[in-house]
């Protein structure tokens, strides 16, 4: 009976996390819309609160391509292989009743972010076209790329905590926030963040003018919009994931939503406002200063660690 509850209750937020995703997309082109003085979606609905079922509505009834030389089974799996690791990965969220809450929810956390690498790959390469494998292999670098300085981030922070578990970082946090105290790793975390879910400025993977589209140039209609689904699906994860990392929400709590939503807006107001990275310093940013950076808090705060420990006893 319970196994029944939790498989319900995780449905049930899944349906939710779409329905945000479809809102998501409204609030980012009304928020672009001011951002560049001009009115966003107003006409559909009230407000143009109907804009995103109409937006899915017109993409899943759109005509599907069928590239002649494509994979076919690996071209049509990777999408819905993408937003399945999108969706998934909402399972470590620490609710406190009826959810799939467990011990090792920051590893399985890093595992779905490493294996959404693979759905990139597949589209770009069963796609059969030059151009698509171009972009594929340009964002699979740029992703592995920062998922490195995100996992030495979190482990730093984890050094603190002393668990896996996304649950302790709430506990640790109700009287002061890790952003206080690794201020910079925050921002190192943003970052990364936008370049993990291929955001402006670091949005290579979907917006390069010599590639047409990177790896997702032969998708239309439905495969587009399942991948697209997957991308901001993930934005609200690492947007939720960095209020209970560096702010220490509790999820039963509105305030939580809020800070969310807050970082969602950062994610959209980068968008509007800064041009895109050049790709040939793309790699330095990671290296040079990512890495460093990250490397020298993790000693840092596993210093501190051991001095709180040795205080202690």
């Amino acid at each position: 009976m319970m196994v029944l509850v939790k498989f319900i209750s995780f449905l049930v937020l899944l349906v939710m996390v779409l329905v945000a995703v479809a809102f998501f997309t409204l609030l980012e082109r009304k928020i672009l819309g001011y951002i560049q003085i001009r009115k966003g979606p107003n006409k559909v609905g009230f407000m143009g609160l109907l804009q995103p079922f109409s937006d899915a509505v017109k993409l899943f009834t759109k005509e599907q391509t069928y590239p002649t030389l494509s994979n076919f089974i690996p071209y049509y799996l990777s999408p819905v292989f993408s937003l399945f690791i999108s969706l998934i990965v909402w399972c470590v969220m620490p609710f406190d009743t009826g959810f799939l809450g467990f011990e090792f929810s920051v590893l399985f956390f890093l595992c779905c972010l490493s294996a959404g690498v693979y759905s990139t790959m597949g589209a770009g390469w069963a796609s059969n076209s030059k151009y698509s494998l171009l972009g594929c292999l340009r964002a699979v670098a740029q992703t592995i790329s920062y998922e490195v300085s995100l996992a030495l981030i979190l482990l730093g922070l984890l050094f603190l905590i002393s668990g896996l578990s996304l649950e302790f970082f709430e506990n640790y946090q109700r009287y002061f926030w890790f952003l206080g105290v690794a201020g910079p790793l925050g921002f190192l975390w943003f970052v990364s963040c936008l370049a993990e879910s291929n955001r402006t400025p670091f949005d290579f993977a979907e917006g390069e003018s010599e590639l047409v589209s990177g790896f997702n140039t032969e998708y239309s209609g439905g495969g587009f919009a399942l991948i697209f689904m997957a991308e901001y699906a993930s934005i609200l994860f690492l947007s939720s994931l960095f209020s209970i990392v560096f702010l220490g929400s509790n999820l039963s709590s509105i305030i939580f939503y809020l800070k969310a939503v807050f970082i969602g807006f950062c994610f959209v107001w980068v968008r509007g406002t800064l041009p895109r990275y050049r790709y040939d310093k793309l790699m330095n940013l990671t290296w040079k200063s990512f890495l460093p950076v990250s490397l020298n808090y993790c000693l840092f705060l596993a210093g501190v660690e051991v001095f709180l420990n040795v205080t202690m006893i």
